[in-house]
């Protein structure tokens, strides 16, 4: 009779876990489908591909304190132009187990069409929240960011834009070192003194699915496809980016 128990209770909660990732996966390719139509009152959206490469550095300075370092590289125009480097120098703790916060600084250089680069500076605050069923791990993460540009070449470059940017993540965790997973994020404009047509609206989603392989407790490799939709901007742009990620843990 025990068994007997134990089975139905297995059975109904594979199906609960199935029907949760099916609803996941349903609402993902929804999305993908849809990804800005309707929302745009402005210009007809144009189209872009390019290649995000990135370079993570992190070290544990005890139990549950952390600093890492990330470089990246992004082109755009079907590979062909540089769009920008960044650096991230931040901290992270994690006061309870399925909590992490982190602080993070980027230094932006945006290469401009005038073949001039565009120095930006951001500020980063997210709190990043984890489930985990099994073997799925489910997160969300929520970013508020702050970010000035051009301070010395532009009247209103020294006020800050502001963004709300909420991201969730589904992994997959097989017993093997590669670990698929799908995110997508939303980003929200609270204010910005250069596009003032968007403040107060959602104009921006992500949509992302890619897998990480866990070489050994210092190396791991990323491999992702992103889908980048704008909406309710005055030039929106769907881009569509290949992205190469390694990290190494010290």
């Amino acid at each position: 009779m025990e068994n007997i128990k134990d089975k139905l209770k297995n059975s109904h909660l594979h199906q609960f876990r199935a029907g949760r990732v099916g609803f996941f996966l349903l609402l993902f390719s929804f999305a993908l489908g849809n990804g800005g139509r309707g929302g745009s009152a402005f210009a007809q959206s144009t189209n872009d591909a390019g290649l995000w490469t990135t370079f993570n550095i992190q070290k544990d300075l005890k139990k549950n304190v952390s600093v890492f370092l990330t470089e990246e590289c992004r082109l755009r125009e079907n590979f062909s132009r540089l769009n920008l480097f960044y650096t991230d120098l931040g901290v992270a703790v994690r006061p309870l187990k399925f909590l992490k916060i982190s602080l993070a600084y980027r230094m932006i250089d945006k290469f401009l069409l005038d073949n001039t680069f565009s120095y930006r500076h951001r500020l980063m605050l997210d709190i990043t929240v984890k489930k985990k069923a099994g073997q799925f791990s489910l997160s969300y993460r929520h970013r508020l960011q702050s970010e000035v540009r051009n301070i010395y070449s532009s009247a209103d470059g020294s006020v800050p834009e502001w963004y709300s940017r909420n991201k969730f993540e589904l992994k997959y965790d097989i017993d093997k070192p590669i670990r698929p997973y799908i995110a997508a994020e939303f980003r929200y404009q609270i204010n910005d003194p250069r596009n003032v047509e968007s403040d107060k609206t959602l104009h921006r989603q992500r949509y992302i699915v890619g897998l990480d392989y866990k070489k050994n407790d210092r190396d791991t490799f990323g491999f992702y496809y992103l889908i980048q939709n704008e909406f309710n901007v005055s030039a929106p742009e769907n881009i569509y980016i290949v992205g190469l990620e390694y990290t190494l843990t010290l």
